[in-house]
């Protein structure tokens, strides 16, 4: 049946071209876009995965500059301990040249006093954008740990969570331990522990030992961080050949700043620590007040304990060297409390005596092997934040390369169906063309 109301050639013609139009629209979006997935309409799924993706990519990009920064910092502060190895082995060669009698040592000594200088200064000056991995004077003990923001670590079910790179700073400084006046000694017995003291005399056949524990009890001490250790030491009828009890006696920071033998506890710090850092705070006061090893030295023991001991400073009942350990509380804020620098002892060297160029000769082995360590620790963290920063880059590149597979368009068969397309573009509208002229042939009908 023909009808002049209803077409349904036309009809059908009609929702064909309409079809090839869109078809011919989406790819020529494609083509001008490069995306066959540009918005959530498209294909929601692979266009949220796209999203949470790209906002990864924009992360990764973020922790590359800040592996960057990290780069550079660890960077400068191992060149810088570097150099204070080359100086300190020069400092050897020099303390060598003074244990022969026939030379110059105060001119020695003065050599030494400016690679000291020297050393300060490299440590002082071996920043990048403020931060100083060498030098933690000043910096509250919370913040001597520097964190390199490294990774972006995605969980299956959405979480995301940031992985570090944490660089210990030290500090190669020659400065001793101080806290402020306003630091509180805790009593004997009290939860924060309290004082614990050892007398070394004729009957401890010239050994006493003295505990640094951690169990809070009464005569023992707990360290938590940014507690103060002070080691006094008091000599009663003491007289050898290198002091007397007139000269003997140490003082728990009674200028009200500093203590002559004092350790700063750092987080996670244990009693074998703090044992060892009041160890190597006596060092630097017996060698810069020339108490001969013989006569009276403290050693660490390795377990928590210090044993002290004296050869010829004990000679009889009524001589007696007593030692104590006194723990403070101090304020964490920045410059309230300072460590004591690693290189403590290099300001105490002093070769003008024999004594003195004999002690300088056993200590700046430690010293060097301290800057060594220090330089190997931070090689260490460079090669690891380096190769971090390599797998980053990478990892970019594959996300970026997983995003192109998911929206980006296949511009080879984009072309391919416009050319299609346009041609069946071309035929569609001719077909509709055909089925508007069929009402026409009615007319004929009539003639």
């Amino acid at each position: 049946m023909s009808s002049i109301l209803t077409n349904n050639s036309a009809m059908v013609a009609l929702q064909t071209l309409k079809q090839i139009n869109m078809n011919l629209g989406k790819v020529q979006s494609e083509i001008s876009t490069g995306k066959t997935v540009e918005s959530a309409k498209d294909n929601a799924a692979v266009w949220a995965i796209s999203k949470v993706m790209s906002s990864d990519v924009k992360g990764f990009e973020a922790i590359s500059d800040s592996l960057a920064l990290g780069q550079a910092t660890v960077g400068v502060a191992l060149n810088a301990s570097e150099s204070v190895t080359d100086l300190l082995t020069e400092i050897k060669g020099k303390i060598v040249n003074s244990q022969e009698e026939n030379v110059d040592r105060a001119k020695i000594q003065t050599d030494i006093k400016a690679l000291t200088n020297q050393i300060s200064s490299i440590v002082g000056a071996a920043q990048f954008n403020g931060l100083n991995l060498l030098n933690d004077d000043g910096i509250a003990l919370e913040d001597q740990t520097s964190n390199i923001l490294s990774s972006l670590d995605r969980a299956s079910d959405g979480t995301v969570t940031s992985g570090e790179i944490s660089v210990d700073r030290v500090n190669l400084g020659t400065n001793k331990a101080s806290y402020l006046e306003s630091a509180t000694t805790f009593a004997a017995g009290s939860a924060n522990g309290g004082t614990v003291a050892a007398t070394l005399d004729a009957s401890d056949g010239a050994t006493t030992a003295i505990e640094v524990t951690n169990t809070g009890a009464a005569g023992n001490i707990t360290q938590t961080e940014g507690t103060v250790f002070v080691l006094q030491i008091t000599g009663t009828d003491v007289d050898s050949s290198s002091f007397t009890a007139a000269d003997f006696t140490t003082t728990d920071g009674d200028d009200g700043n500093t203590a002559d033998i004092a350790y700063v506890a750092q987080e996670g710090d244990t009693a074998v620590e703090v044992a060892a850092g009041l160890k190597a705070a006596f060092d630097v006061w017996r060698v810069e007040n020339g108490v001969d090893a013989d006569d009276f030295n403290v050693l660490d023991d390795g377990d928590g304990s210090l044993t002290a001991t004296s050869v010829n400073g004990i000679t009889d009942a009524t001589d007696t060297i007593a030692i104590q350990v006194n723990v403070r509380d101090s304020d964490l804020s920045a410059g309230a409390t300072t460590r004591a620098g690693s290189l403590a002892m290099l300001d105490a060297i002093d070769v003008s005596t024999n004594e003195g160029a004999e002690e300088a000769l056993a200590a700046i082995e430690g010293l060097i092997q301290t800057s060594i360590d220090t330089a190997a620790a931070l090689g260490s963290s460079g090669s690891r934040i380096e190769t971090q920063a390599d797998f980053v880059s990478k990892l970019t590149d594959n996300l970026t390369s997983g995003i192109g597979a998911l929206v980006d368009a296949d511009m080879e068969a984009a072309s391919a169906k416009l050319q299609a397309l346009q041609t069946q573009q071309q035929l569609g509208v001719q077909a509709l063309s055909i089925a508007n002229q069929a009402p026409q042939t009615i007319l004929s009908l009539f003639r």
